[in-house]
């Protein structure tokens, strides 16, 4: 499969906002222009992911995604231009990694030799504690 880059991201499903809310320098200017973006992805609706996709997408948003939209915020930059394309990247960067299926784990046994330092430790342990447990002498 090929990698998931901003040139992928459907239109339609995209909805952006432009937020009065810059950062750097700029004086009075800053807070005049709306160069902040907050970039809406309708991730329920989405034709390019699958559900167990969008499951891991949920998951990697985690407090960014609400009401099935997953939200990227981005005020990097006094540049609209900059902030929308560093938005899209990042939410492309995102769908990527959720539509990467992870590995299944493959069930493993502990080896024999790990088995008997594990009951070594134990039994050393063991004989500590009821060293412990002897009578005292009192006055």
């Amino acid at each position: 499969m090929a990698v998931f880059t901003k040139e992928n991201l459907p239109e339609d499903e995209l909805k952006e906002e432009f937020i009065c809310a810059a950062a750097g320098p700029g004086g009075q200017h800053v807070n005049r222009t709306a160069t902040a973006v907050r970039l809406l992805f309708h991730a329920a609706e989405s034709k390019i992911l699958n559900e167990r996709s969008r499951n891991r997408l949920y998951a990697l948003a985690g407090a960014r995604a609400a009401d099935g939209f997953v939200t990227v915020f981005v005020k990097d930059s006094r540049s609209l231009a900059m902030n929308r394309d560093l938005a899209r990247e990042r939410l492309a960067a995102l769908i990527a990694q959720a539509m990467i299926e992870p590995r299944k784990r493959k069930k493993t046994r502990p080896t024999k030799a790990s088995q008997e330092r594990r009951l070594k430790s134990k039994s050393i342990r063991s004989r500590v504690k009821s060293s412990r447990s002897g009578r005292y002498d009192s006055d």
